[in-house]
């Protein structure tokens, strides 16, 4: 059972957990490491679509303006129509058609 159970060969699984080769540690001596920097450096690169740029611009502007309440307004609204004093005006109506028409 010895000769199938040899864990002394094995290399270990976590790094740290045993004293590592000096063939691993010339292999990641301060030139490689500074070699595998720039390289990272010069193939890390994102883009960020437009339209999520125009987005998120438009959500920032709308989360900071402040909130309207508009409860007084409808309410009274409300109580001109039900007493039947709502006087619709047809001209400002008609000007804000062309507005998102034209």
């Amino acid at each position: 059972m010895s000769k199938i159970d040899n864990t002394n060969f094995r290399t270990p699984f976590f790094p740290g957990q045993t004293k590592s080769s000096t063939r691993i540690r010339a292999r990641n001596d301060a030139s490689r490491k500074a070699e595998l920097d720039q390289i990272s450096k010069d193939h890390a690169s994102v883009s960020i679509n437009q339209k999520i740029k125009d987005f998120a611009r438009i959500k920032k502007t709308v989360d900071s303006s402040p909130d309207i309440d508009n409860a007084d307004k409808i309410a009274s609204l409300k109580r001109l129509i039900s007493a039947g004093k709502y006087q619709i005006n047809e001209g400002k109506i008609a000007d804000k058609i062309l507005e998102t028409e034209y």
